[in-house]
């Protein structure tokens, strides 16, 4: 019996961590959601991921959309920055955003976009196609599923408010 309860909870351990970061099928329809369910992200946030530290800023919904930056620093040097947008329409929320180098090369194409569709929004976080944002109390946790040729991971993020000064 022992046996049994230890691995239906090793299970359910290893089911919860696995629903971390969501990822729909194609041609699934995207998540409802809206903008004003996101508040708790906006603001100007410091942390750690990456193997560096991180800042994260995400001003207030305007025109249907919220604009952030992220910056990613590693041994004081910046190693590269997002400009990134989340867009409500049709009832659903998109993220979308673009990577550039130091010295502001764009990584993607011009009119291409690295694009994430709503799954869903549940209270303080919101799951996206291979990201999550969650607040955990005052900390915000980001997880990003990524990807190289021969490997898969989840990458980590924690934040807590910071002050622009």
């Amino acid at each position: 019996m022992l046996i049994l309860t230890l691995s239906f909870l090793l299970f359910f351990a290893i089911a919860a961590h696995g629903q971390d970061v969501l990822k729909s099928e194609a041609g699934d329809a995207p998540g409802k959601g809206s903008l004003s369910e996101l508040t708790w992200l906006t603001g100007y946030w410091k942390g750690t991921g990456l193997g560096g530290e991180c800042d994260e800023l995400w001003m207030p919904a305007a025109d249907n959309s919220m604009i952030g930056i992220f910056r990613l620093m590693k041994d004081g040097k910046l190693n590269f920055s997002e400009y990134m947008i989340m867009e409500e329409s049709e009832g659903t929320v998109t993220l979308k955003l673009k990577h550039f180098g130091r010295d502001l090369t764009p990584w993607e194409d011009k009119d291409k976009w690295v694009t994430f569709n709503l799954i869903k929004i549940n209270e303080k976080t919101a799951y996206f196609n291979g990201i999550t944002y969650h607040m955990n109390g005052e900390e915000l946790v980001i997880k990003l599923n990524l990807r190289s040729k021969d490997n898969e991971w989840t990458e980590e993020f924690r934040f807590t408010k910071g002050n622009l000064n």
